[in-house]
């Protein structure tokens, strides 16, 4: 079953598409998908991995649902149908 990845702003720049699949099912982690989807896009890791671990102010939603704060954040283990996104920080005036 693949999983679709939504990037948002710069992240999608850096990854060269809005909508990235990756290879991972029911069962795997959102971790495992993040890891899937910055495998060969090095300009899209060095923006939200620090020394291989998730910079602070990146935001990772499944089914629109914040892993980091109302799951078990990348440790979640994904369910068919399931749909991830990715969003830098947000600021506004």
């Amino acid at each position: 079953m693949p999983t679709e990845w939504k990037l948002f702003a710069d992240l999608a720049e850096r990854a060269g598409d809005k909508h990235v699949t990756v290879d991972a099912s029911a069962g795997d982690t959102v971790g495992d998908a993040l890891e899937q989807l910055v495998a060969d896009r090095s300009a899209l890791e060095e923006r939200v991995l620090d020394d291989g671990d998730l910079r602070s102010q990146i935001n990772v939603l499944r089914n629109g649902t914040n892993v980091l704060v109302e799951e078990e954040g990348l440790e979640t283990e994904l369910e068919e149908g399931d749909e991830l996104a990715l969003f830098p920080p947000v600021s506004g005036g």
